[in-house]
């Protein structure tokens, strides 16, 4: 009997000791939203304990739902940079390309609150339409590593925008661009394209955002063509593994980076501060509007409003519109005023199992117009959301604002400007872009002119024609004027 004992007293030691090596062994464990990501030959091993603060924290264990983790509600805040960091989800594995951009951002202390200030009157918007697509947080840092969210940035390939979005591209996710207007330099619609772009992007690479990423910035064909490449030679297809010209290379460890930064602050990096709720709201003029017109009704500055409504290119909306404004919050008397309620779109605030379709027929309208009141590509529509519904009132034609004659302006008959044809033999490095700023004409136009798309690429000695203007317009003598009072006179509202 005691022989018994002992043999089971050495066997619960034995079992003991074996399952503390077994468990001392075992490597540690990272939780990431990439499937392949880890399994990369080039990613370090595991960070000790003593550096993770310095490198990288240990999440908190999620659940893993058809690729998507899904944590506890990150506690409130009211700064919306730490809501963004609390919303980080992509686990950073520290690798050489990741270590190399990290030092990068690092040397530019000053960088994420340069950018914040710019990109502060949309990125509130940006988050609240990246979280009614319930798409991952990483994706508002975007706008930073594309065009270090100037919304008039422009690329050697012709994209433009702070989504940095080309016009063949941006033309399929339903942007407007003419001589107008061009939806990419205008921050809120340009947004929508590019998300209905990432997300198709996610949906055609499976499920494989670091595969996305990658195509938004090279092209779907080289990136499919990359993992097609790795995958008959028995290569591993992971983002790390692909090989990708150096700029794609280097882009997903540069938007990784900087979400690591964001969510693991580090010393000698500045972080922004921004307050957790919209400077801007969104109005609709419903109609052809003139900026100086709208500069004085809003109490803002002509230039301020220019600022942050980039998208138009002259003092006017296109009659065709669209005629959506951003404006500050707090100035924005106009929009509660007894004036702007009468002649213009009132607003609804969608409600769970709302459409666009049973809102436009509540308000008597069509579908169409609702979605081109509310500058709509597309039909999606999140709860709490704020439209503009209902038919606005035609102003009269004295005070309609006119290209070429403002009401605010001394009347003068319309003059023709004539033209003289050219023609123009491409050279080495030409792109339509490049030859419309050289001429000053509309990169639209001159397309038109040559029957070219916005995007065609020129062949070296082909001929294009252009049209140049032989002389300006005479510019009008503005005459000053109360232009509240006279709408109100004329609209007969009480001052």
């Amino acid at each position: 009997m005691r022989s018994l004992i002992l043999c089971f007293l050495v066997l619960f030691l034995f079992g003991c000791e074996s399952t503390e090596q077994k468990q001392a062994e075992a490597p540690q464990i990272f939780t990431h939203f990439e499937p392949d990501y880890a399994n990369h030959q080039n990613v370090d091993e595991p960070i000790p304990q003593k550096q993770q603060a310095l490198l990288i924290e240990e999440q908190s264990t999620p659940i893993k739902v058809k690729n998507r983790v899904v944590k506890k509600r990150p506690p409130k805040t009211t700064d919306l940079w730490v809501h963004i960091a609390n919303n980080l989800h992509f686990t950073v594995y520290q690798n050489r390309a990741l270590k190399k951009r990290i030092k990068w951002y690092l040397k530019q202390p000053k960088y994420l609150t340069t950018v914040s200030k710019r990109a502060a009157p949309y990125l509130y918007h940006i988050v609240k339409k990246i979280e009614q697509r319930n798409l991952p947080m990483e994706i508002a840092l975007l706008p930073f590593v594309e065009s270090d969210f100037r919304p008039t940035a422009a690329s050697s390939q012709q994209a433009v925008g702070v989504w940095q979005l080309v016009g063949a591209t941006a033309y399929h996710f339903g942007i407007k661009s003419d001589q107008w207007y061009d939806g990419r330099q205008d921050v809120l619609a340009s947004t929508d394209a590019a998300l209905d772009y990432l997300s198709y992007l996610h949906k055609r690479f499976n499920g494989n955002w670091l595969h996305a990423l990658a195509a938004y910035n090279s092209g779907e064909g080289r990136v499919k063509r990359a993992i097609e490449k790795n995958s008959k030679r028995g290569k591993s297809t992971d983002f790390w593994s692909l090989s990708l010209p150096k700029e794609t290379a280097d882009y997903v460890p540069k938007l990784l980076a900087l979400s690591y930064l964001v969510k693991h602050p580090q010393k000698g990096m500045k972080q922004p501060k921004l307050a957790y709720k919209p400077l801007t709201t969104q109005m609709n003029i419903g109609q052809q509007f003139d900026f100086s017109v709208i500069a004085k009704l809003s109490g803002i500055g002509s230039k301020q409003l220019h600022a942050i409504n980039q998208g138009y290119l002259k003092n006017q909306s296109s009659p065709n519109g669209p005629h959506t404004l951003l404006l500050p919050i707090g100035q924005e008397a106009l929009l509660k005023s007894q004036f702007f309620k009468s002649n213009f779109a009132g607003e609804y605030i969608v409600k769970q199992n709302d459409t666009l379709y049973g809102i436009a027929k509540r308000y008597s309208m069509s579908v169409k117009a609702l979605k081109q009141l509310n500058n709509k590509a597309n039909n999606f529509i999140g709860i709490g959301e704020k439209l503009l519904v209902g038919q606005p009132k035609t102003l009269p034609s004295s005070l309609t604002i006119d290209y070429k004659i403002s009401p605010y302006l001394e009347p003068q008959e319309d003059i023709v400007i004539p033209t003289i044809e050219i023609d123009y033999t491409v050279k080495t490095g030409d792109s339509l872009w490049s030859i419309s700023q050289l001429y000053d004409v509309p990169h639209s136009d001159l397309a038109k002119w040559n029957k070219l798309s916005a995007s065609s690429i020129l062949k070296p000695g082909s001929q294009l024609v252009l049209f140049i203007p032989q002389a300006e317009k005479p510019k009008a003598k503005p005459i000053k004027k109360d232009l509240l009072l006279d709408l109100q006179k004329t609209l007969n509202q009480p001052r």
